[in-house]
């Protein structure tokens, strides 16, 4: 069990804290005032800490401040019976785990003593080196929605093991941080960590890319080219946007995840691959197997594991604490000075769609800060931010996507006189891909049944 330190000038609720917390079998330390506090979590390095805002003889931000220069790692759980936005955010910024309202509810000091400790212990396990945590990774540890707190509990299970993880989420939400996170937290963290960006390749190229290639496998092979998967090594390989995977690749790659060997192009011989999977979609996966669009074999291959994302608008508990942990990237990033939200600003955000998740927060926060005047976001900044947003998405719709590519293939078609083999060459796309997009837009051939 952890050990407990009590920070607070109340004396009744130290009592009943500690009585609570001794039953449920934690050793528990108190102190009513800052310098003690300090000096007994010299003397007695406690594992997470139990701190008031408001203290006697100095502010608990300021203990908390001289807690974090500590070198043995805890976890320090802020309570309050004040509950303005400001002190939230300082004491987050300043490496507070949790905060906590008061009255206390002793289930939920419980729970949050119970999921600090787990974080501190998996932070401790985990093997440092190469695998040193960045920013960004803290920020998602430091989450504390339900539904985020699930996320970091399964990441723990998963950390340990080579089984495949199929990550989705909508567009933003931090499928390639979470699967950083796997790898960072893995014991193989001092190996690669390599992306493999299913969406960004020419499909003529894809199997080069990923599989590698011998000299002289097709023209313009010059050299011998290691595919990801080799390059991933013992790592790990992150599959991105993976529901764009075309059908010919699909097979190949679910031969390569049953018999985990491999052969490059023009090659003969075969390799043996080490690496874990990670693989990552904003599509519904089931869908498009339901529409012949992604193999079934393969999709229950990838999803061994099922990593569910919550989108921003379903977990804005945790928007103080991102505004909070951006604003600290932004003005390090940008060399600003700006920490602060207009009263008002804060609640405009939590009440922004958010269709681009977290990606789409930081994005209007860096030109909140770069447009504030002085060191205070105003609300009428964020209003003009959050509109143009919003008419952009607007004209960024699928719905007006889908009309580009519609004319797109459309003029290449009538461009080629219908000669798919030599449209789908020219699109950079396969053949069956073509055939499928000519039947989600319903495009016919002139003077033809197609």
């Amino acid at each position: 069990m952890a050990n407990i330190l009590l920070i607070d000038d109340e004396p009744s609720i130290l009592e009943s804290l500690e009585m609570f917390l001794s039953e449920k079998g934690y050793a528990v330390s108190t102190a009513q005032n800052g310098k003690s506090g300090l000096a007994l979590f010299t003397e007695q390095p406690p594992d997470v800490v139990i701190l008031d805002i408001r203290l006697p003889d100095m502010s608990g931000l300021e203990v908390l401040r001289q807690m974090q220069h500590a070198t043995r790692p805890v976890k320090v759980i802020m309570i309050t019976a004040f509950q303005d936005m400001e002190t939230t955010i300082e004491a987050m910024k300043n490496g507070a785990y949790d905060y906590i309202h008061k009255p206390l509810d002793v289930d939920d000091i419980e729970k949050a003593i119970e999921r600090a400790a787990q974080v501190l212990k998996m932070e401790q396990e985990t093997p440092r080196g190469g695998g040193q945590r960045s920013p960004e990774t803290l920020e998602v540890i430091i989450g504390k929605s339900g539904k985020m707190l699930d996320v970091f509990k399964l990441i723990g299970m998963l950390c340990q093991n080579r089984a495949p993880v199929l990550i989705q989420g909508e567009t933003g939400t931090g499928k390639e941080l979470t699967a950083r996170i796997l790898h960072q937290n893995s014991p193989w963290h001092d190996e690669p960590f390599v992306i493999f960006d299913c969406s960004s390749v020419v499909e003529t190229l894809l199997e080069s890319e990923l599989f590698g290639h011998e000299k002289g496998a097709f023209t313009g092979a010059n050299q011998l080219n290691k595919g990801k998967i080799e390059s991933a090594g013992r790592g790990t390989l992150f599959l991105d946007e993976v529901g764009e995977l075309p059908l010919n690749l699909q097979k190949k790659f679910l031969g390569f995840l049953q018999r985990q060997e491999y052969m490059r192009v023009g090659g003969h011989q075969k390799l043996q691959a080490q690496c874990r999977i990670v693989a990552a979609t904003n599509r519904d996966l089931a869908a498009m197997v339901q529409q012949r669009l992604f193999r079934e074999d393969l999709y229950y291959r990838l999803k061994v594991v099922t990593l569910h994302l919550p989108p921003l608008r379903e977990r804005l508990t945790d928007l103080p604490l991102l505004v909070n942990h951006f604003l600290h990237k932004i003005n390090r990033n940008l060399s600003t000075d700006v920490w602060k939200l207009q009263e008002g600003a804060l609640n405009r955000l939590m009440t922004h769609p958010w269709t681009g998740n977290v990606r789409e927060l930081e994005n209007v926060l860096v030109e909140a800060v770069i447009r504030a005047r002085g060191k205070v976001i105003l609300q009428e900044d964020l209003d003009k931010i959050l509109m143009m947003t919003n008419e952009l998405q607007k004209s960024f719709a699928p719905a007006s996507l889908d009309n580009v590519e519609k004319e797109h293939i459309e003029n290449m078609l009538t461009e080629v006189g219908w000669n798919r083999s030599e449209a789908a060459r020219r699109l950079g796309i396969s053949q069956p891909t073509l055939r499928s997009k000519i039947r989600k837009y319903g495009l016919l051939q002139p003077n033809a049944n197609d």
